[in-house]
């Protein structure tokens, strides 16, 4: 299949050479150039508009800015190929997905959600969980790059932002889960109890789950190299509590969260892992 991947960050850049091993005809388009071409075996575009004279359409961008700069505003769609696919990869807010679905209908192109949960170490193993919403013709068809780029694929129902809904939940939870760790492990220190004792036993018991492991593993050792950078995670953070405050919903949980990362934020941690969050202190 001819694809076009827009994205290279960190997650693009481990995905993007699945696909190539999968035998697909790749091209791929980023802002900077340098990073387009570091990867073997792709076609290096010119434009986004190029992107879209493909079979389908792979974008994995940081945020609704991004999205809107490189989708909307650049004109991208208006000449695109009537029977290409747009894969939108991007955790973004619903609002936005609602538009882009709109344009897409406006301009005559399947348009579908798929963002993924997974790091980019599970993106390179192309191990990524795939939560994906559309039309299902347009899904099937581009079900061989999914499972390129992916260990399974969620069917999430004919509307896209549903897709998108279960991915912001999802990162709200891990974020509350890292949250709920810090506290447990400043409370068992407080006792003489190290953090990595505490996490040892609740990450192999009551929590025996992928993401505890992961960011207990963190918060046990203090180390927060960045898989998942604090300024995204506050985004994703903040994406929930828009969604919520759109439906008159309140989190009182993801609003704690959320000041524990302005906070971090605040304190020059924007380069770490978002789980740096988890270190935040408050006495009374």
């Amino acid at each position: 299949m001819k694809v076009s991947f827009i994205g290279i960050g960190s997650m693009g850049a481990a995905m993007v050479p699945n696909l190539v091993r999968a035998g697909h005809e790749v091209s791929v388009w980023n802002r900077n150039r340098a990073a387009a071409q570091a990867i073997e075996g792709v076609t290096v575009l010119e434009s986004p508009a190029d992107a879209f004279q493909a079979d389908a359409v792979m974008t994995m961008l940081s945020n609704d800015d991004a999205v809107r700069s490189v989708i909307l505003d650049s004109g991208a769609l208006a000449g695109a190929n009537k029977n290409c696919v747009h894969i939108m990869m991007a955790t973004i807010s619903l609002a936005l997905v609602d538009e882009l679905a709109a344009r897409h209908r406006e301009v005559g192109i399947a348009y579908i959600s798929a963002p993924v949960f997974g790091v980019p170490a599970a993106a390179a193993a192309a191990q990524l969980n795939v939560l994906a919403a559309g039309d299902p013709q347009a899904i099937a068809r581009v079900q061989p790059l999914l499972d390129a780029v992916g260990r399974k694929t969620w069917l999430l129902g004919d509307d896209p932002k549903r897709a998108n809904v279960v991915k912001i939940s999802g990162n709200m939870m891990i974020a509350q889960a890292f949250t709920a760790m810090g506290e447990a492990a400043y409370l068992s220190e407080s006792y003489g109890v190290p953090a990595a004792d505490l996490l040892d036993v609740l990450t192999n018991t009551l929590f025996a789950a992928p993401s505890y492991q992961r960011y207990g593993g963190f918060i046990a050792t203090n180390t927060f190299e960045p898989g998942f950078k604090l300024p995204l995670g506050l985004k994703d953070v903040n994406l929930a509590l828009s969604a919520a405050e759109a439906k008159g919903a309140l989190l009182p949980v993801a609003e704690q969260v959320r000041e524990n990362m302005q906070d971090a934020m605040a304190q020059g941690l924007q380069d770490r892992d978002w789980s740096v969050a988890a270190t935040i202190r408050r006495k009374r």
